[in-house]
């Protein structure tokens, strides 16, 4: 078994990295998981000579006198690899970590978009912290391919060793290795300054010298981007305070409060059907609350503020973007649990923000997705609109019910009149036909009056005629 095709399967699997020691298969790390290859268990010679095999004199000079050496190892058209050769229980063992040549932006990478904004600060330090294998590089690489399109400048970038290949663009990008350009990190940042850089790009600050390094390159007028090894903003600045002596620890606080721009802290989280991992972020900005709290040593007060400036600095905690994977069904609950360094204070603010939304996550109604957390901020507007909306609602009902019950009053009253009317209408009626009836009565007895006249009439006139006098004709 050849490392080049150990590599190229790892890259056809999609895994992140390859690890490589005696007496058990190659391990592959996919989603977060060390999986191992269907083969047989690496014979201790075999893994020496497929490792030794890609170490130039100079670095196996290193690795006989540092006993690890650090080295990036491209095969053509398939991808790079950052590589760790190292030592254990007397045998070789090695670590490849997979770098794509394509580098992807901030929205491929599912990181909230106001990260993409720190590359136009004309100068001061961004900071991308997070454990081993969380996406720090890929950040940064994405920020730079950014700058690269965007701006005119001259950017310099010191790695251990080399990861991304990056392409001038509107920028020139100068790529230093450490080891192979510049004896360490340094050196390389004390020389950089007389380079004309108007960005600098440090793979890691490892040590208080190259700490110190990059505050001063930051404090007159370079752009510094650089990683640490941190989980959280605050516990990044407690830890490059902390690397100082205590008699320059206040001096420190002054500086990062001038020159710190933000920091953005990541970790990954297996997406809700495990078909990827996808980014949970803090980001804190450095505004003038934060800068006051950074030089006073009120570190704890760091976190609230970011809580609190959601939607202006669009800062967010890491509790606040696991609740944001959360409401966008990217993640369980369980799995936002794991991931929050305060599982409790998670669990509080889902219950206020959202009442009996745990149970609903519990019970599998309800999953989650991307990490912005000023998503969810605009869902409580919208929330706080529509129950605006509904109160104007409800009054309108409430107005409408009454104009209803005025109507209802008034319908009643006339049915009621309209009773009362047709009573009395009823009543007249009667006395109308008892009148009708009378006169009826009356006009038949005259005209039975008038008809006996005639007939008395007819009489005495035949009874006057027959004596030859008449009396009346008719």
């Amino acid at each position: 078994m050849e490392l080049k095709e150990l590599l190229m399967f790892m890259t056809k699997k999609g895994a992140s990295d390859l690890h490589i020691k005696p007496m058990r298969p190659p391990l592959l790390r996919i989603q977060g998981r060390l999986i191992p290859v269907k083969s047989s268990p690496l014979k201790p010679a075999e893994v020496e000579q497929m490792l030794c095999s890609v170490l130039t004199p100079k670095q196996t000079a290193n690795f006989e006198k540092y006993l690890s050496v650090d080295l990036g190892y491209g095969i053509p058209g398939v991808a790079r690899f950052r590589c760790n050769l190292y030592w254990q229980r007397g045998t070789i063992a090695g670590v490849f970590r997979r770098v794509p040549f394509e580098i992807q932006n901030i929205v491929e990478l599912n990181l909230p978009d106001v990260i993409e904004t720190f590359t136009d600060f004309p100068a001061g330090m961004v900071l991308v912290t997070g454990p081993t294998g969380s996406g720090k590089s890929t950040t940064l690489a994405a920020l730079i391919q950014k700058i690269s399109k965007t701006r005119s400048c001259h950017v310099v970038t010191i790695e251990d060793p080399i990861e991304f290949l990056f392409s001038d663009d509107k920028a020139t990008i100068s790529q230093r290795e450490v080891g192979t350009d510049t004896p360490n990190f340094k050196e390389a940042l004390r020389n950089c300054v007389r380079q004309d850089p108007d960005v600098i790009m440090v793979g890691e600050m490892r040590d208080l010298e190259t700490m110190s390094t990059a505050i001063t390159a930051a404090e007159t007028g370079h752009l510094v981007f650089s990683t640490l090894h941190t989980n959280n903003a605050a516990q990044t600045i407690d830890r490059i305070i902390d690397s100082y002596p205590v008699d320059q620890q206040h001096q420190v606080r002054s500086q990062l409060s001038l020159v710190m721009r933000a920091i953005v802290s990541i970790q990954l989280v297996n997406h809700a059907d495990g078909s990827c991992r996808m980014p949970a972020c803090e980001i804190m900005v450095n505004s003038p609350k934060i800068s006051k709290h950074i030089e006073s040593g009120e570190v704890k007060e760091i976190t609230e503020e970011m809580e609190n400036s959601v939607s202006y600095y669009r800062m967010q905690t890491m509790n606040q973007s696991l609740i944001a994977l959360l409401a966008h069904n990217t993640i369980t609950y369980e799995q936002a649990v794991d991931a929050s360094l305060e599982p409790e204070d998670l669990s509080l603010r889902l219950r206020k923000m959202f009442p009996s939304i745990e149970e609903r996550f519990r019970e599998g109604e309800m999953a989650p997705s991307p990490a912005d957390f000023s998503e969810i901020t605009g869902l409580l507007e919208t929330k706080k609109l529509y129950e605006e909306a509904e109160e104007i609602h409800r009054t309108k009902i409430a107005e409408r019910d009454e104009v209803i019950s005025d109507l209802e009053r008034e319908l009643a009253d006339l049915r009621l009149k309209t009773e009362q009317s047709s009573g009395d209408f009823e009543e007249l009626r009667r006395e109308a036909e008892n009148a009708n009836a009378e006169v009826a009565r009356i006009r038949d007895e005259s005209q039975a009056k008038i008809n006996a006249l005639n007939e008395r009439i007819r009489d005495l006139n035949e009874k006057l005629s027959g004596n030859g006098k008449g009396f009346f004709k008719r």
